[in-house]
Formats: structure tokens, sequence, C-alpha cells
């Protein structure tokens, strides 16, 4: 009876020895944290912050590899094909997460399918600023006027697909009207149109318009995501300002191919969430216009299927496609 009562009593601490263990293990070499984007920026940024932190935190080397193109396609690609072992991470964005898949006819990978989400990490902040010439003062005046004169109204993105521009096609759909799109590359040369005239308004990042809002070059009527921006407290968001259903956070989130151990996942959550809440990377984030944000990994998962339906609905409504 005694042999019988301790074979069970190990068979049932089996289960809880084995995760510190593996815990234990992990990571005994560096580690690959793609951003699929060129260096410089916002995932870029985002990542290099919470990497100097994690390399002490974890003792090993976590090494930033910046794998750009296909507007992030490549280095995502290549993330969801590494091994699952924990050894490659992933800054992931909302395009080629949640936009892409409704883009695209054709993927190599799948967001869903091939990721285990970790944790939220970043909103990249937007705002809608437009022509100091254009008459009008708020968003409701924007709203107003775009109802009487919408094919009059041209509005500057990064690129056809890009969140700014979906940005400009939820206005559209909210308010049904069809503003005009002129897609550029990159958001700084939209800026530069902007400031010339050339367009009336650009849903930028902050880090793009900043320099000409304080320039008064450009005039900022409200933030586009659900929080307003530390340094402009006075400006709005766009549902306080009068459009309701109006939120375009541009985020950034942490990724795992799927298969990476559960006890990792949860390692890593809690580190990056900790890094996340540090007033020195929250500071580092905020100068580059980038608010620090994090969850659980099922909330996050959650949260990414809520984005993917939304832009779904977005891209089908406009007719969009980028192949």
């Amino acid at each position: 009876m005694k042999r019988v009562f301790c074979c069970v009593a190990l068979a049932c601490l089996a289960p809880v020895a084995a995760s510190p263990a593996l815990a234990q293990a992990w990571p005994n070499k560096p580690i690959r944290w793609i951003s699929p984007f060129a260096p410089g920026g916002g995932a870029d940024i985002t990542s290099r912050a919470i990497t100097a932190k994690l390399t002490p935190v974890l003792g090993q080397q976590v090494v930033v590899e910046n794998r750009g193109g296909a507007g992030g396609m490549v280095g995502t690609e290549l993330a969801a094909k590494a091994p699952a072992d924990g050894y490659t991470l992933l800054i992931g964005t909302i395009g080629p997460i949640a936009i892409n898949p409704s883009l695209h006819s054709k993927m190599p990978y799948d967001p869903i399918r091939d990721f285990t989400p970790i944790t939220q990490a970043a909103n990249a902040l937007n705002v809608l600023v437009v022509h100091p010439s254009l008459p009008v003062k708020s968003v409701k005046d924007l709203m107003a006027l775009a109802k009487a004169r919408p094919k009059d109204l041209t509005y500057g993105s990064s690129g056809s697909g890009a969140a700014d521009h979906l940005a400009g096609e939820l206005f559209n759909s909210l308010l049904k009207v069809k503003m005009v799109h002129v897609p550029y590359k990159g958001g700084a040369p939209a800026m530069l149109d902007l400031v010339s005239g050339n367009i009336q308004l650009v849903f930028s990042t902050v880090s793009t318009a900043l320099g000409s809002i304080k320039a008064n070059r450009v005039r900022a009527l409200a933030m586009a995501g659900t929080q307003r921006f530390e340094l402009m407290p006075e400006l709005p968001t766009m549902a306080e300002a009068g459009l309701k259903g109006f939120e375009v956070n541009n985020w950034y989130g942490v990724f795992a191919p799927t298969g990476t151990p559960r006890e990792i996942i949860s390692r890593l959550n809690g580190e990056i969430v900790k890094i996340l809440a540090m007033p020195d990377v929250k500071a580092r984030l905020l100068d580059s216009g980038i608010a620090a944000a994090s969850s659980t990994p099922d909330a996050f998962a959650a949260y990414i299927r809520s984005e993917t339906d939304k832009w779904a609905r977005v891209i089908k409504e406009a007719g969009i496609k980028v192949e």
C-alpha cells in the first residue's frame, strides 16, 4: 500500500515539475526577434525598446532582425515558417496580421493558424490633420463639409491598403460619403503634399505629423485611436469629437510560431508586460508617438479576431484589392 501511495504521489507531482524544468532549460541560446519592416519605423522602435530590457532578463541575447518587404509579409512569413521552439519571435502589426488577409487573394501564411499571440505591445498613435486652408476647425466641421462636398476632399495615405488609407475608408463608411484617396509611397511624402496644399487631409502617424503640427503647417483635429496623446492632451479622439464608431489603432504585438510551448509563451508574456510598464520604456516609445500597451495572450487573440473582422468589412465595402 505504501508503495502504491508513493507512485500515485509521484505521478501527481510529475506534471508540476515538468513546467519549471522546461522554463529553466529555455533559453539556452540567442533568440531571433523578426521585425518585418525597415529600421527606424514604429515596429523597429518598439522592438528595440523591448529587446533591450528582455536580453538581461532572459540571460540570452535577443537579436532584432529587420526583414522588410511586401508590406510586412516577407518577415511575417519567415517567422511563420520558423521552428516553434521559442527561439524565433515576431513583432506583428495590424497590416500583415489583420488587414492583409482581406486585401490579398493569396497569402503565404495564415495569421490565425500560424501564430500564437503573446501580448499586444503598443499603438502607433495616429492623428487627423488637415491643411490650414480647409475651412474646418473641428471633426464636426469636417463631417459637415464631407457630406456637402465629398468629392472635393482628397486624403493622402502611405499606400493602398495601409492603416491610414483604411482610416479614410472607415470615415467614408461611417458618413456614407466618398472622399478621394491619393496613395503615396510612405507617410512622409503624403505629409509633404498635405503641407503643400495638394491634398486636404491625412490620418497620419504622430511621429510623421508632429513637426508640421508644431510649426502650424497643418491643423490637428483629433486622434484617430481610442486614446489621447499625452503631449497634446487637449486634442480629442475622433469618437469624443463626434464621430462615434471611429477607431483606428495602428497596433503592434508580439507573436511566436504556433506550437511554441505554453510555458514559454507564459514566461514571455509576463516579462514583456513588465517591460512595457517601465516608465523609461513608456517614455522612450512616447517620444516617437507610440503608446505602450499590453494584454494576456487570450485577450490579444480575441482583439486580433475583432480587428480582422472589422477591416474585412471596411475593405469589402470600399472594394479594395491589392495584388
